[in-house]
Order: C-alpha cells, then sequence, then structure tokens
C-alpha cells in the first residue's frame, strides 16, 4: 500500500481508493437519476394490467392511495362502476381493474436507490455515498499544490460552480 506521510498523500491515496470503490455505485446512482429526471414520461416504461379487489366504497382520495396512482380523477360513474384513465372500481365488490405504466424490475430498484427514507433499508447506503461524495470534494482540494496554476484554476471552476448551482436552485 501507499505510504502516507502527511494530510496530501493522506487525502490523494483516499480520494483514490474510495474513488474506486465508489466508481460502481456512482454508474448506478447517475443511471437512476437522469430516470428520475424522465419520470413524468413513459420513457422505458411498460403497461402492466392489474385486478385487484380493495374496500368497497372508496372515495376517490382513497382509490387513489390504495391503487398507487397520483391524481387519479374519476371521470364517470355508471352505477357502481367508477371510470378513471387507467381503469375501473366498482364500488359494490371493491373490485378494481387497472393498467400503470412502470419501468423494468432492475430500472425500478435503481430509481428506488434516490428515494430512500431513513427507515429504508437503503438508507445507510444512500448516506454513505453522500458522505463519501462529500470527501470527494473536500479531497480533490489536496490533489495539487496550492501554489499551482491547476490549483489556482480549479477554484475559479469551483466558485462558477457554487455560483451555477444558487442560479439555477433559486430559478
Amino acid at each position: 500500500m501507499d505510504k502516507i506521510k502527511d494530510t496530501r498523500s493522506f487525502m490523494r491515496i483516499m480520494h483514490r481508493y474510495l474513488g474506486y470503490f465508489l466508481a460502481g455505485i456512482m454508474g448506478v446512482y447517475s443511471i437512476s437519476g437522469i430516470l428520475l429526471i424522465y419520470r413524468d414520461t413513459d420513457f422505458l416504461k411498460n403497461e402492466k394490467k392489474y385486478e385487484k379487489t380493495f374496500s368497497k366504497n372508496l372515495s376517490e382520495k382513497e382509490l387513489g392511495k390504495e391503487l398507487k396512482i397520483k391524481n387519479l380523477e374519476i371521470e364517470k360513474t355508471e352505477g357502481t362502476i367508477l371510470k378513471f384513465k387507467q381503469g375501473t372500481y366498482n364500488s359494490a365488490t371493491g373490485e378494481a381493474k387497472y393498467t400503470k405504466k412502470e419501468l423494468p424490475f432492475v430500472l425500478d430498484k435503481m430509481t428506488k436507490l434516490h428515494k430512500a427514507q431513513s427507515k429504508d433499508a437503503l438508507s445507510p447506503l444512500n448516506t454513505f455515498f453522500g458522505v463519501a461524495l462529500f470527501f470527494f470534494v473536500i479531497s480533490s482540494f489536496w490533489m495539487f499544490n496550492p501554489k499551482s496554476k491547476v490549483f489556482k484554476r480549479g477554484l475559479i471552476f469551483t466558485a462558477v460552480g457554487i455560483i451555477v448551482s444558487v442560479i439555477l436552485l433559486l430559478m
């Protein structure tokens, strides 16, 4: 293993090996992040048909929650049959027949990485990844001699990156 002589060599060595270790995770996160940008479209989604029985006489809001369909709107009612864009619900029997567009299994699991909450099993991975990325940010300032042109130019790029990010956040 490389010799750690000072803070600079420690940061460079840790940055290098942590980078290799996280390369796979970063690939998965980047792909799932791109997919999440287009979650409001049907990009790469397949239509799946469902027939399930739920509680009887659900309200529109309750039905949307049970079916996991955001902004569900009942378009028409014929007797006990409620019709909505994705299918039908029989309020007398609780039977629902509907379709949903979903990502393939692996891509769906990848996007759940980004959506993990503290109660989810993936939250330690997300926390580790966030901390590791922050370490990358900090350790990158030990990659070059602070007196070099590359380092000074890097500080300018860092400042521009911060400014652009803040502008985009405020839009």
